[in-house]
């Protein structure tokens, strides 16, 4: 029975519609074909969009042999994204998801093409049918980029008298360990969680994409939990209930920057721990007058460069601490305007002597303030000690005109402290201007992007250990060092620190040494076309450790959520210069992978020392770099966060280029690279083996052109901020780009329990038992997160019910 001619012309519409459609994807895909060939890469996309284009010609002609040939494009596209990404889900996906759901459609209207019922054409939309769901299902499933091994840490029991009392230290430690002893809440329970008080600050950071988000850890002693604001107003609350007991406003503003990461906490009326290693150097005796306040106090240094001492008790200023409880941190430096010199971390207490560094901005200008590291003395405020990486024999403040050496390399990360050593670990950041190195001297070269020990109380250096010769990409350590013991081939068990790097590298050092306790290879890298760059013709890679998020991409790494946002990634990549981790900048366009945003960034590791784990969660974001041959004649960059994640040409003054870089991302503002974009990792520090790796985060909060897709695709999205590892086999993040705390299961890295923030959270969870009642309490603050312009002022704690 012929058709009707209205549903004869309904079916010429549809076949004549999708066969335009089928060819004008495929000619575009094609057209990029043809662009991507004749950079050398991938022929695919010319035959296939070739292929594809006459397939919808012959569709919108009604000849059956479209469908047939579309048929041919699909089998072959798989077979090509098998071959070219292996058996990897999002690849996968990425290649083939839209070109599956063209043929569902394809093999829904072949029996318009054939004029008869086709059963086996239905039964090949029902195979692909069945094939999209489940794709589509997938995407809501965590795919670890390691599975795990099932040598994941175990569960042992917190020790009658082992538990944790307080967190007293930015990191729990001075070490960085971001472990608590305590399991009352565990594996078994955690699920149980649930919002025991919230306190608001009443301080929101309003971003203007130069640095306004929340990145607090809190710090508890006794039935008080310590908070500091983006403005570094100090808060006291009651440890179970969250009631305000005080509050000194002290309102520090900046220009470029609105966070406080951390506080530092003294007890005049402990014992003075003395160091226990032959050799060390005795802890300086602090007392504070028995009539005098702040026998218990808390030191912040503002975003404004001051260095304040409160009483923990009561709030109030530390009378005798410098000048009504204040120190001028901007002393010495000379010229500072506030947007190039913040305190970016938290002061360290190392025996009676408070540490800060500093953070001075990146690519900016030739001039800018040196990287000093500065000891006070806890109860005065006086300074002990300063270490000039400019002048590293003086140990005094410049007198009169003087200041301390300008531009030097400076240490903007949290540092740690043994006090069985009375030794200090920083890591220390690169000289101006970051990336461009021809006016370096020998000091830069000796100190930039290194670990640092320094001898607490004299400030003398005991040693210095580099993980980046003349670095030219922005990869200064970024985080506290953790201190661990480590157990060497020979079983033997040595004090070590581990750190991270932007460069996804993980370095363990000797305490003592400051030598590598795990294999470093120098490899050799190429230079670019800088003159006068004093290039290293070779590069360190920790190659005994595993290396997160530090692949060399290859074209076949290229993504996108469809083959089309892919292939223009892939043509961006191939018209960039890419070498590898160290891809020297030049005047042509090159792409640094991972870039100076991370691999690991401040959030810093969390270890599981009864197990002999470590914790850490990445971000995998690209950077493509460009040197502009300029004479810069005008005013210097304004020294926010804005100019290193993509703001147009920035001026390098007092060089002769200006830069221009910008994250390696698709048109859809996607990472260039196949995900995962952000994973958190576990391993065995016996073995140096990852034990597990997953995803972590979500597109619920954000998604492709900024929109948020409200949708819990476990992608594994960029993070920034730092996890806790506890003894109940939990480790704890908030900071990904979606508003959530969760907690994973340290043995096998299973999402077991989330909680959904009213905002995002860059903070770093802290845990503690109350010694009121005895509860657990996990702390997070939520103030926002870069991603999203949503802030608030939330500290959100949770317990068992």
């Amino acid at each position: 029975m012929k058709d009707s001619p209205r549903a004869a012309g309904a079916s010429t519409f549809v076949l004549v519609g999708l066969g335009v459609v089928i060819a004008l994807l495929g000619l575009l895909l094609a057209a990029g074909g043809i662009k991507l060939a004749g950079l050398g890469g991938s022929w695919y996309f010319l035959v296939g969009g070739m292929t594809m284009a006459i397939a919808g010609l012959l569709i919108a002609r009604r000849k059956p042999a479209g469908a047939w040939l579309y048929a041919v494009f699909l089998a072959g596209t798989a077979v090509w994204a098998v071959a070219d990404a292996g058996l990897v889900f999002w690849p996968l996906f990425s290649r083939l998801f839209m070109f599956a759901a063209i043929g569902l459609v394809v093999a829904l209207v072949y029996p318009q093409l054939v004029l008869r019922p086709a059963r086996g054409a239905y039964g090949v939309a029902g195979l692909l049918g069945v094939a999209l769901v489940i794709a589509a299902g997938n995407m809501f499933v965590a795919h670890p980029s390691v599975a795990p091994t099932g040598k994941g840490p175990g569960l042992t029991p917190v020790e009658p008298g082992q538990q944790q009392k307080d967190w007293a230290h930015y990191g729990n430690t001075e070490g960085g360990s971001r472990f608590a002893a305590l399991d009352q809440i565990n594996r078994g329970n955690v699920d149980q969680l649930k919002v025991a008080w919230t306190y608001h600050t009443g301080d929101v950071a309003l971003s203007d994409g130069n640095g306004a988000e929340d990145q607090l850890t809190p710090l508890q002693v006794g039935d008080k939990v310590f908070i500091c604001t983006p403005h570094n107003n100090l808060i006291a609350l009651d440890a179970d209930t969250g009631k305000e007991l005080w509050k000194n406003a002290i309102n520090a503003q900046s220009k470029v920057w609105q966070r406080c990461r951390g506080l530092a906490y003294f007890d005049a009326g402990a014992p003075i721990v003395q160091p226990s290693q032959p050799d060390s150097t005795p802890v300086s005796v602090a007392r504070v007058p028995a009539s005098a306040n702040c026998q218990r106090r808390l030191l912040t240094n503002t975003i404004d460069a001051r260095l304040i001492a409160v009483d923990a008790d009561t709030g109030a200023f530390c009378e005798g601490f410098g000048d009504n409880g204040q120190v001028d941190l901007k002393a010495g430096l000379g010229n500072v305007p506030d947007s190039y010199y913040q305190l970016s971390s938290a002061p360290l207490m190392a025996g009676t002597t408070v540490v800060v560094g500093g953070r001075v901005a990146d690519n900016v200008q030739t001039d800018m303030p040196g990287g000093v590291i500065r000891g006070f003395d806890v109860i005065t405020g006086a300074q002990r000690w300063a270490f000039d990486p400019g002048n590293p024999q003086d140990r005094d403040a410049p007198q009169g005109d003087r200041t301390y050496v300008r531009s030097t390399p400076n240490s903007w990360a949290p540092m740690s402290y043994d006090p069985a050593m009375n030794t200090l670990f920083l890591p220390m950041g690169s000289s101006s201007t970051d990336i461009y190195g021809v006016e370096r001297n020998a000091l830069d070269h000796t100190y930039g992007a290194s670990v640092l020990a320094l001898d607490a109380t004299t400030g003398n250096q005991k040693w210095v250990y580099q993980t980046v010769h003349n670095d030219l990409w922005d990869f200064d350590l970024p985080m506290q060092p953790s201190l661990i013991d480590f157990t060497k081939d020979d079983g033997n068990s040595v004090p070590a620190l581990v750190i991270g790097t932007k460069a996804g590298q993980i370095y363990v050092l000797d305490r003592a040494t400051g030598r590598p306790l795990t294999q470093v290879d120098e490899v050799a890298v190429k230079p670019g076309n800088i003159p006068n760059e004093p290039y290293s013709p070779t590069q360190p890679k920790s190659v005994g450790m595993p290396q997160i998020g530090a692949q060399t991409l290859t074209e076949s790494d290229m993504w996108g959520a469809t083959p089309y946002d892919q292939l223009l990634c892939r043509i961006d990549f191939k018209k960039m210069r890419y070498d590898g981790l160290y891809t020297a900048p030049g005047t042509d366009l090159s792409l640094s992978f991972p870039g100076s945003l991370g691999g690991m960034n401040w959030g810093s590791l969390s270890t599981d020392p009864v197990h002999g784990f470590i914790f850490v969660n990445d971000m995998r974001l690209g950077l493509w770099i460009q040197m502009i041959p300029s004479q810069n004649q005008g005013a210097a960059a304004g020294g926010g966060e804005a100019l290193n994640t993509g703001m147009g040409a920035v001026p390098l003054k007092g060089t002769p280029y200006a830069v221009n870089k910008n994250r390696f991302l698709s048109v859809a503002g996607i990472p260039c690279q196949a995900p995962p974009f952000g994973t958190l990792t576990a391993i065995d520090m016996k073995t140096r083996q990852i034990a597990w790796q997953v995803p972590v985060g979500t597109v619920e909060d954000t998604g492709p052109l900024g929109i948020r897709m409200h949708l819990p695709i476990k992608i594994g999205l960029p993070t920034l901020g730092g996890t806790l590892s506890t003894q109940g086999g939990l480790v704890f993040i908030a900071g990904t780009q979606d508003f959530y705390l969760r907690a994973y299961d340290s043995g096998n890295g299973n999402e077991i329990w989330k909680a959904r923030l009213p905002v995002g959270s860059q903070g770093g969870p802290m845990t503690y038992v109350s010694p009121k009642t005895g509860k657990q309490y996990v702390v997070v603050t939520a103030g926002g997160a870069r991603q999203s312009t949503d802030r608030g002022d939330y500290v959100i704690s949770y317990a068992l019910p």
